[in-house]
């Protein structure tokens, strides 16, 4: 790091040029998470897995090579494949390898990776042709609107299309703080987040979030947002909401002064769910103290846990729900779902993006709200979540010392990876697992979590049973070859 120092300059001298005093101190610098040295696999052809070259594959190095020369080490963080095209719930190369989807291209593609009817829907409107439109209305952001409060389980709510979920979160934040010091004054001002979220990673999304380490950049933090303890049961053993209201008291928070209250429907380092119990109470403190509720729905709605939206499984009725991800199964699509009192605080023009219900976005959104409707894959999501859990269990009772726990609730699941006979994170060893898994023949993303320690599981809703249970097997497999 470079340290410009200036000197002093007596006020009755002639001022001179500036000295610079440059002094060398060490710089952080990251590596590479996963090995490039191509490694000799076991060849595997089954239904549903198919390797048949060293990995990552000799032939891909020029390209990680010329990502590495263009682009930053942070867009370097996932297993090295270099992904040729997908099918429902298989990702392929162009060297003749298959992979069984864990990751759903982070939990995006819910109806199958790359579907012909959402394909076929973008051709469409590319052949129309309509590419943009800024926020100039055109008939499909209607249909997707409509289709959307459709799928909300409650009336009296509107919402409006973004492009990222961190984008949906900064707009659910202005709008709860919006809501709070107009109708209250200054001193409702205050934004309470829990330890461990993850919103996004653009200032306002990170200042809501739970993770210390991704706010080292932010300075100066802004004092009105604030976070509790999240009740998962396993880092936080204490589960009571008596917990939440001790801990803004300690922080010399009011109820008065909070305008919102924000939380993942399940945390996504775990995954980590709410106690029913006390989501319910949660949401009776924010009626009583007029606070918005705020569930951030961004990679937990559209199916993946067994319902539309994961806080259905609570039994609450949140005021703004922040969608994103597996909305459009695609293209970057997000949104903001609220309260019509709350979506109406700011005038025409003024809570916009560049593309606001962009055409292609929004098309395959439509598509794929449609397929969700008319097909099996919540449904399937529901009922293959069992196995999914069990299949966990009976691996976690064979590495009771390194599978911390395991959290699961439809096609989303995660295994927390410990140092043996403790709760400490484990991120060498759960990366071990995880670059395993890719060699033979199962892909997810990179272990995830507050140190990179959860093994997270998250397929396309329309696996099957069979490729589901043998992604589980090698999962198992990775996990007795890695662990003591």
């Amino acid at each position: 790091m470079l340290i410009i120092v200036k000197t002093a300059v007596p006020e009755n001298q002639d001022r001179l040029p500036v000295k610079q005093v440059i002094k060398e101190e060490s710089v952080k610098t990251f590596k590479r998470k996963y090995n490039l040295n191509p490694v000799k696999t076991e060849k595997i052809s089954t239904k549903n897995r198919r390797i048949v070259t060293d990995l990552p594959v000799p032939e891909s190095l020029p390209i990680f090579k010329k990502l590495d020369k263009y682009e930053p080490i942070s867009m370097q963080g996932q297993p090295p494949i270099i992904i040729d095209h997908s099918e429902s719930f298989n990702v392929y190369d162009k060297w003749g390898n298959k992979w069984i989807d864990f990751s759903a291209g982070v939990l995006i593609s819910n109806v199958g990776n790359s579907h012909p009817e959402i394909r076929k829907a973008l051709k469409e409107i590319i052949d129309k042709p309509l590419l943009s439109t800024y926020v100039f209305a055109h008939e499909k952001r209607a249909e997707l609107a409509e289709l959307l409060i459709r799928t909300f389980p409650f009336t009296g709510y509107k919402v409006f299309l973004l492009s990222t979920g961190s984008e949906a979160t900064e707009n659910a934040i202005k709008l709860a703080k919006t809501y709070g010091m107009e109708k209250y004054g200054p001193s409702k001002r205050y934004i309470v987040g829990f330890n461990n979220a993850f919103h996004g990673r653009t200032m306002g999304a990170q200042l809501a979030g739970g993770m210390a380490k991704g706010k080292k950049w932010l300075g100066n933090s802004d004092k009105s947002f604030v976070q509790v303890p999240f009740p998962d049961g396993y880092k936080n053993e204490n589960t009571s909401f008596d917990l939440f209201t001790e801990t803004l008291s300690r922080l010399g928070v009011k109820a008065s002064e909070v305008c919102g209250v924000i939380s993942e429907s399940y945390q996504g380092v775990g995954p980590d769910f709410f106690p029913v119990d006390y989501a319910k109470k949660l949401e009776n403190w924010c009626r009583e103290n007029d606070v918005v509720l705020i569930m951030d729905e961004v990679q937990a709605g559209f199916g993946r846990t067994g319902k539309w939206y994961t806080f259905e499984h609570y039994g609450i009725k949140p005021d703004i729900v922040t969608c994103g991800k597996g909305i459009g199964s695609s293209l970057p699509l997000s949104a903001v779902i609220g309260r019509e009192d709350i979506m109406g605080l700011y005038a025409p023009g003024s809570m916009t993006s560049t593309h606001s219900g962009s055409p292609l976005p929004v098309t395959a959104g439509v598509a794929n709200i449609r397929l969700l409707k008319s097909g099996n894959y919540i449904q399937n999501a529901s009922k293959l979540g069992h196995v999914l859990k069990e299949g966990l269990l009976d691996i976690q009772k064979k590495h009771p010392s390194q599978a911390g726990c395991v959290h699961s609730l439809g096609l989303v699941a995660g295994i927390q990876i410990v140092k043996p006979g403790t709760k400490e994170p484990d991120s060498e060893t759960a990366l071990k697992i995880n670059e395993r898994c890719f060699q033979k023949g199962l892909l997810m993303f990179a272990p995830v979590g507050i140190a990179g320690e959860c093994i997270k599981i998250a397929p396309p809703l329309d696996i099957t049973e069979d490729a589901l249970i043998e992604g589980i097997s090698v999962l198992g497999e990775a996990m007795d070859e890695i662990c003591d």
